[in-house]
């Protein structure tokens, strides 16, 4: 574990204790004192990006450090769309996911500035990964909807989707994130190593985590909600091999690759 007392360190467990604070309160049935303190963490996790960004000098998207730190700004944005727009709950789990994908940041990565490398200077380096922080966020908060659906009684709140019905919206937005990060990933690869696809480890497990959604959708098709319980293990599925992909991959050296960079 690794504490950074520098201002980009202050700024992460700042986000931390606001995301958590907000997390509390709405538990404790204060959702407009909640919701105010999650957009606090919000402007504080904003602060951090661009500050993070004025310091390396580049887009922050390069190893797992900024990525985590770019998981953290994402989920008040995609929280307020899913309440607002798609009349989606489950805003105190959104404020969980942004403690946990902001600890890694805080407390696991270095943060030591590093030269984007070759591969990396390219005009896609930025759309592909930051399609895939969305639909990863997108991704994890199904999964939290489809473990409410699986592991307990659903609690509908007002106008607000069943848990079964929001798990199901929330990956047919980010599935097509999914398939725009493969396409994109597959051109930058073409420009960067003259081939479309390599079978790197990262892009198999890509490749694996976009085909455990295609079986969600095939199997809710053929089934409708009659099998509900099925439905969600699908998705929570899909997030498992989304970990793997994000994590495993990237640190374990049984998957070393072209993409071991973002370690």
């Amino acid at each position: 574990m690794e504490i950074k007392y520098t201002v980009q360190g202050l700024l992460i467990y700042a986000t931390i204790a606001a995301y958590l604070t907000a997390f509390v309160t709405t538990v404790a049935k204060r959702p407009r004192a909640g919701q105010a303190v999650f957009l606090a963490g919000f402007i504080l996790a904003t602060a951090s990006f661009i500050y993070r960004w004025v310091h390396v000098e580049h887009v922050p998207l390069q190893n797992l450090f900024e990525v985590f730190l770019s998981l953290g700004v994402a989920c008040y944005p995609i929280s307020w769309f899913s309440r607002r727009i798609l009349r989606i709950g489950g805003g105190w789990a959104d404020m969980l996911i942004g403690v946990i994908v902001l600890f890694p940041a805080g407390f696991v990565f270095h943060a030591e500035p590093q030269q984007l490398p070759p591969a990396l200077q390219s005009h896609l380096f930025a759309p592909h990964v930051a399609v895939y922080m969305l639909a990863y966020v997108f991704m994890l908060k199904a999964a939290f909807q489809a473990g409410e659906r699986l592991f307990s009684k659903p609690r509908i709140e007002g106008t607000l989707r069943p848990p079964e019905q929001a798990t199901y919206e929330l990956i047919a937005i980010g599935f097509p994130l999914l398939t725009l990060g493969l396409i994109l990933g597959s051109w930058w690869g073409k420009l960067a190593w003259g081939r479309s696809w390599g079978w790197d480890p990262k892009e198999l497990w890509s490749l694996a985590s976009w085909l455990i959604y295609v079986g969600y959708f095939h199997w809710r098709y053929m089934f409708g909600t009659r099998r509900p319980r099925w439905n969600s293990a699908w998705a929570i599925a899909g997030m498992a091999a989304i970990i793997i992909t994000l994590l495993w991959v990237n640190l374990s050296r049984i998957f070393s690759g072209l993409h071991s960079y973002a370690s």
